[in-house]
């Protein structure tokens, strides 16, 4: 299976939207809808693609806790909101294969 890409900065920091108190993680089929979807949000220009692993994605859970969802974005041209939501044990299994 191909990597999964999710945007992070150099500070470790990951890209998420507030979706009714759970954070929503948008992920990629590869880094160049990233960067599609990067050019055109400008909450995203200092974030940039990385491959997301098993290690990384525990990462992507929040400190303190709390909820975390993905959404996998069917087309970066139109909409970050538009594709497959997904939660995090769906996630582990893609990661892990």
């Amino acid at each position: 299976m191909s990597p999964i890409y999710a945007m992070r900065r150099a500070n470790g920091d990951w890209f998420a939207s507030d979706d009714r108190g759970r954070f929503l993680v948008p992920i990629f089929h590869s880094s160049g809808d990233a960067m599609i979807a990067r050019s055109r949000n400008t909450a995203m220009l200092l974030f940039k693609p990385v491959a997301l692993d098993a290690r990384l994605l525990t990462q992507l859970v929040p400190v303190g806790g709390g909820d975390v969802d993905f959404r996998m974005v069917s087309d970066p041209i139109a909409n970050l909101n538009r594709g497959s939501l997904l939660e995090l044990a769906q996630m582990a299994s893609l990661v892990a294969t």
